[in-house]
């Protein structure tokens, strides 16, 4: 076992990027997922609280940034309203030969637009279930939400995101059910 500070020093040399990139899932945003991190970092290692394992902390700063995120939801509202007053517009990529893997960005950038129109919860829901790969049991048990209220948030959050991205099924089910022909006889 490790003393906490070093065992967080160790987590954010190690696992930092990968903890931004969680909360980028959920904010959509890069400056809003570092001070996500950083708040769910305050929030886990405050007064030596955090724990000395290395594997274990990252499960709680996970935990701790999906809590912000979801609670926080009211000021980030709040500053959508304003940060347009302080925002410096990102240059736009170049046309051409030199423009880069154009596909995936369009790509990405839709797939952003559209998880921006999702509610906090419905958003959670989709980045629990389809990017962190977890089950509908695990993610209301993340959320501390029913499992019924899960499948109602991903089926609205699916819904939404078909509308703005098109049909997200697979072309062919994934499972075929079998026609069966039944044949009724009269008893004479």
């Amino acid at each position: 076992m490790t003393p906490w500070p070093d065992a967080l020093d160790e987590l954010v040399r190690t696992r930092g990027r990968a903890l931004v990139g969680y909360a980028y899932l959920l904010t959509g945003d890069a400056r809003e997922a570092e001070d996500l991190v950083q708040d769910a970092l305050v929030r886990t290692f405050t007064r030596g609280r955090g724990t000395r394992e290395v594997a274990s902390a990252e499960a709680y700063v996970r935990r701790a940034i999906l809590t912000t995120y979801v609670d926080g939801f009211r000021r980030r509202r709040h500053w959508a309203t304003i940060r347009h007053l302080a925002a410096v517009p990102e240059p736009t990529p170049p046309d051409g030969p030199d423009a880069g893997p154009e596909p995936v960005v369009t790509t990405r950038m839709a797939v952003q637009q559209a998880l921006a129109l999702l509610p906090p919860r419905e958003r959670a829901c989709i980045v629990l279930r389809h990017f962190e790969d977890m089950t509908v049991a695990q993610v209301a048990d993340a959320l501390s939400l029913s499992v019924g209220t899960v499948k109602r948030y991903l089926s609205d959050a699916t819904r939404t995101l078909e509308s703005r991205l098109g049909s997200l099924a697979d072309e062919e089910p994934a499972h075929h059910i079998d026609e069966v022909l039944v044949d009724v006889r009269r008893s004479r």
